[in-house]
């Protein structure tokens, strides 16, 4: 089963999207660094051709430099798509995207020039117009959805920047691709099973990380050889535990995803270019 979340402020953004998209002169693509091509949105792709555009990485900072390096190389390199990778909170790292983007731009100063932030839900959209602003113009928060409604913001250098609210296509798949958007945060925990979503990230970080896992839960050593080894492990150690002394693994699960996307297991990608191979069926 393929997952489904798409609640329906998604649709009325969609249509404008299509609407408003014809009457920006750039766009700022924001994907999450640690998932770049599943974040990665393919109605953007049908409804932007020939735009001036930049994908940003962000949350670079808390995801595998190697892994990064390589994307960046993809997709600078390999199709030909610029990219930079940034933390949305460092002004120096948005305001150079900001000025590479413009670049592209062939600008008459007597006219606003018009970019607009597009994305999924949680990438760091709002918290990037923030940053360019210089102050708190748009909600944000660590769960998607939080922007529902388009705004504008005036920039200095006559640039006006609209942020945009994050939208998902009606059915993710494959479901790899949908439980890798699901670790990271874009789908609301309410549209995943937390134990399958644990068992997934437990399997990724068994197989690719597995210093990690241990520098964070050290009574993780040696490591258990299953994902459900694994969770039960850290349960029964971190106190995630039920009446009559058995784990409960749904908070176990919650304690192991909420280190995961925080960043308190270290620096981890979900994905790397090497997986494209693997997952060829993302273009929908």
């Amino acid at each position: 089963m393929n997952i489904q979340w798409f609640p329906g402020h998604m649709l009325e953004t969609k249509n404008q999207l299509k609407s408003a998209i014809g009457r920006v002169d750039a766009l700022l693509e924001v994907v999450d660094a640690r998932l770049p091509l599943a974040s990665s949105n393919p109605f953007l792709e049908r409804i932007a051709t020939g735009k001036n555009r930049i994908k940003l990485l962000n949350k670079a900072d808390i995801a595998d430099p190697e892994a990064t390096q390589a994307w960046l190389e993809y997709f600078n390199r390999d199709i030909k798509w610029p990219a930079a990778a940034i933390c949305a909170t460092r002004p120096q790292e948005v305001s150079h995207a900001l000025e590479s983007l413009l670049s592209q731009v062939d600008r008459n100063k007597a006219r606003k020039v018009k970019v607009m932030v597009v994305g999924i839900p949680n990438t760091g959209k709002s918290t990037i117009l923030n940053t360019l602003a210089g102050r708190k113009v748009a909600k944000t928060g660590n769960v998607p959805a939080i922007t529902r409604h388009q705004q504008r913001t005036s920039l200095k250098d006559n640039i006006d920047i609209y942020d945009t609210p994050g939208i998902l296509w009606p059915v993710i798949e494959p479901r790899h691709r949908g439980l890798v958007l699901a670790v990271s945060g874009a789908i609301s925990d309410t549209a995943v099973d937390y134990h399958e979503l644990a068992h997934f990230a437990a399997q990724l970080l068994l197989e690719r990380y597995p210093a990690c896992l241990i520098e964070r839960y050290p009574f993780l050593n040696p490591l258990p050889g299953q994902a459900q080894a694994l969770i039960e492990t850290v349960g029964k150690a971190r106190g995630c535990i039920k009446k009559g002394g058995h784990v409960d693994f749904q908070k176990a699960s919650q304690l192991i995803i909420r280190d995961l996307r925080s960043g308190r297991l270290g620096r981890i990608s979900f994905e790397t270019p090497k997986d494209i191979n693997i997952d060829d069926d993302t273009d929908q």
